[in-house]
């Protein structure tokens, strides 16, 4: 029985207390047969992170960015100092011209050589030294052209951009800090996009049940938004070799809008192995006191305080490993029961 069924299985009972019809919502202790839960711990993290760093070095001259900015694509992010990229660029481009103009030259004096090589006036080793001089200067000119080109490149490392829309989560840098290649600078994210990430022992990965959902609690996100089950599923198809863990990847659901990368999340994992009964209630009407555990079973009209022994949690529900039988109803809000008690 999944968790959804669970939660649904909750109905109102009238309760008659000195005469006085009170409605106390109950849900019945449920026995649920399957395979193991495994617990695993992760973090949420976005599917589309960047770690942008400079591909070039110089001092940082604008900033336009601070953590919690959301920026789109394309948008300017950091500017570095190019005053020097610039003065090679324009060297670059009179190199250039210069090549331009020998090229100019040698074509008119290989055309010249070509009419008086016709006229015979000319030997064929003439000719063939002036060819050789305009094929050397035109390789020369697309030398020249290749080296600006790469020059006017280099330019466009000075300013950079915003890979994709996202939030920035991080700016480590301040103006007028030296960027060198590989020193990030900031970090941007996508928010519509994030998932969690969960280590599962290699010996676990045999027992994963196909094709089963898995719980996700995150108690960083608003109390609606906590409990959820992955929308996709994904096994990287390589283990850890010092922990001997794979990871697993779980997307949320679009209705999550309020994750955070590093968030602390559990992932509840569904395990194949031999069937056995347990007993299931709603983790919300499960009263934690210290070393006290326990419920309010409501009976003949009555709600009444048992102390009971819980095992996992999984989801929204806690499993009971002593205390309760199947079939006994339980008030899901002890706060409401404890005035009718």
């Amino acid at each position: 029985m999944s968790f959804r069924n669970l939660s649904a299985l909750a109905f109102l009972s009238a309760l008659s207390f000195e005469g006085l019809a009170i409605e106390l919502v109950t849900a019945p202790v449920v026995g649920q047969r399957g395979g193991e839960l495994y617990v695993a711990e992760g973090s949420v993290e976005a599917v589309r992170q960047s770690v942008i760093s400079p591909q070039v070095a110089g001092r940082i001259t604008q900033l336009t960015v601070k953590a919690g900015d959301m920026v789109q694509k394309g948008q300017l992010l950091v500017r570095i100092d190019a005053q020097a990229a610039a003065q090679q660029a324009n060297a670059s481009q009179a190199q250039v011209e210069s090549a331009q103009a020998q090229l100019n030259v040698a074509t008119r004096e290989f055309e010249r050589q070509q009419q008086l090589f016709g006229k015979q006036y000319i030997s064929q080793a003439a000719l063939d030294q002036a060819e050789a001089q305009f094929k050397a200067t035109a390789a020369s000119v697309r030398g020249s052209v290749a080296q600006a080109g790469a020059a006017n490149t280099q330019t466009s490392f000075f300013a950079i951009a915003a890979p994709f829309s996202g939030m920035v989560a991080e700016v480590p840098s301040e103006l007028g800090d030296m960027a060198m290649p590989g020193k990030p600078l900031l970090t941007v994210f996508d928010p519509s996009a994030m998932r969690v990430v969960a280590n599962l022992p290699q010996s676990k990965l045999a027992q994963l049940q196909a094709k089963s959902e898995v719980r996700l609690h995150i108690p960083g996100l608003p109390e609606s938004q906590r409990s959820i089950v992955a929308q996709s599923i994904t096994v990287l198809p390589t283990a850890d070799p010092s922990t001997h863990t794979v990871q697993v990847r779980l997307g949320l659901p679009a209705t999550v809008t309020k994750a955070l990368p590093g968030m602390f999340a559990r992932a509840y994992f569904a395990m194949q192995g031999d069937a056995r009964s347990r007993l299931v209630v709603p983790a919300k009407a499960v009263i934690q006191r210290t070393e006290l555990e326990a419920v309010y079973v409501v009976d003949k009209g009555r709600a009444l305080l048992r102390q009971i022994r819980l095992g996992k949690v999984m989801g929204d529900s806690v499993e009971v490993l002593s205390g309760l039988a199947a079939g006994e109803l339980v008030a899901v809000d002890p706060v409401a029961a404890a005035q009718l008690h």
